[in-house]
């Protein structure tokens, strides 16, 4: 209630003077003020069914729930990130709150969802800013929730009824000393993270629609390649192809694309994109389209610029495929995540030994206290959970992550690579500067696995076969 004896539109221009903290604000005039909150449509809300995601929601929720009894629990969506200034990044929401809920790239800022103990369980309510519509001054004045800023935002109304869970607003919610936070619970933050480790039905659906999308903007990126070369920061060239891909049919890349053309390929995580691409040389490429479910794909293919591979590069790039097969070929319900790793790492020492780079033996080299010489030439892990995060499950316990029994359901990469460094003295001259990655993303079924990105060329012959068919 005002009482001081200014008039509403007094209130707002104040209210407007003082959440303002820029140099670049315009007063609105007095007729703006008196007007501004009239002369609009009528809105008629009609509330949408509940998504499809809603139940699957639901059953993680009540997971949830039967683990932390007489709890209170509260999962937050996060907050904007500062860019520079007052420029944000794009908003994304916490995984953890992403597979609780089913909001994906709608989800709003700020948001609770929390968990309050009965003596049945919990009553789990969403807690969120409702919009600032025509009927409040922040309509106009407040650039991170006026929709004339931002345009339309969700009522509470409509939230409830899309997800199938209680709404309130932020306003009723209040933090106690007793609550266990995600971010800030190990207990909870751990327990999230593994219920992530097995997909449901949906989510493998999401998986499966991310992995087909990446797989168009990799043959957008071919289909560049002449352009890519042309330019002087052609790797950039190949980055924004991929991008228009990932926005067009999708929310966004799950991660910083990576390519990394020439010697670049030997650097892990080259993501500047600022050399060139030329022919004779290999690009590789880890790049993944995350749909607006928020899951995200997660894909690297190293392609011969010129189209065909030398008999060097491609010495080295069978010889990774033969490391991702053998991987592949193990993988079943039962056996340990590590041992992924481990099969394609024996295939690796195989190679690296044959050519004539190690100072001892393959066997010797995978003497796990001992050896270890040829991880100089791969030295990350061959396998990852994916999902809502591209590096997914990243709080689980060792033994339920890398000591754990892998389960059907669930959906990690193979990735094993070979990277000469182009200074790298312990290798002849001709392997100097080449990089080579194969990614591929797998779900296991109940006597193996799939692999769901097999529709994008990973032999030599078919890669050679691939460009040219795309660049004709």
């Amino acid at each position: 209630m005002n009482t001081t004896g200014e008039t509403n539109a007094e209130t707002a221009e104040n209210e407007i003077e003082a959440a303002s903290v820029t140099n670049r604000r315009q007063p609105f005039p007095q007729g703006f003020l008196d007007t501004i909150s009239t002369g609009w449509t009528e809105r008629e809300e009609t509330l949408p069914e509940p998504r499809e995601q809603a139940p699957f929601a639901a059953t993680r929720r009540a997971a949830l729930s039967a683990a932390f009894p007489g709890k209170r629990l509260v999962i937050g969506s996060g907050d904007v990130k500062q860019r520079s200034n007052d420029t944000d990044f794009p908003f994304r929401a916490h995984s953890a709150f992403v597979h609780l809920t089913g909001w994906g790239v709608d989800a709003v800022p700020d948001a609770q969802l929390v968990f309050e103990p009965t003596a049945e369980g919990h009553d789990v309510t969403l807690h969120f800013r409702e919009r600032a519509d025509r009927s409040t001054p922040e309509f106009y004045s407040n650039a991170a929730i006026g929709e004339f800023w931002v345009g339309p935002r969700p009522s509470l109304r409509a939230v409830a009824a899309d997800l199938g869970i209680t709404t309130a607003h932020i306003d009723d919610f209040a933090t106690t000393d007793d609550d266990l936070v995600v971010g800030e619970d190990d207990g909870l933050t751990t327990f999230v993270g593994e219920l992530r480790l097995v997909k449901d039905a949906y989510e493998l659906t999401q998986m499966r629609e991310a992995v087909r999308v990446t797989a168009d903007g990799f043959a957008d990126i071919i289909r560049d390649l002449d352009r890519a070369v042309a330019h002087p920061r052609g790797e950039r060239i190949v980055e924004g192809a991929f991008h228009q891909r990932a926005r067009s049919d999708g929310n966004w890349e799950g991660y910083d694309t990576i390519a990394a053309a020439g010697a670049h390929a030997t650097y892990l995580h080259w993501t500047r994109n600022d050399g060139r691409v030329t022919p004779g040389e290999l690009i590789l490429v880890d790049a993944g389209v995350e749909v607006d479910s928020l899951y995200t794909a997660d894909i690297t293919r190293t392609l011969p610029i010129s189209g065909t591979f030398s008999e060097v590069q491609r010495r080295v790039y069978e010889a990774v495929r033969e490391a991702a097969d053998a991987a592949f070929a193990i993988v079943r319900p039962g056996i340990r995540f590590r041992e992924v790793h481990e099969t394609a790492m024996g295939v690796i020492a195989a190679k690296v030994a044959e050519w004539g780079l190690l100072p001892v033996t393959a066997q010797e080299a995978l003497d796990g206290d001992r050896g270890g010489q040829h991880r100089r030439y791969m030295v990350h892990g061959t396998s990852h959970h994916l999902g809502i995060d591209v590096h997914d499950c990243a709080a689980a316990r060792r033994e339920m992550y890398y000591d754990g029994i892998v389960e059907e359901g669930m959906v990690f990469t193979i990735e094993p690579g070979l990277y000469f460094q182009a200074d790298d003295l312990t290798v002849p001259e001709e392997y100097r500067g080449i990089g080579v990655r194969i990614e591929d993303d797998i779900v296991v079924t109940a006597d193996g696995a799939e692999n769901l990105s097999a529709d994008i060329p990973r032999t030599a012959d078919d890669v050679e076969a691939w460009i040219a068919r795309l660049r004709a």
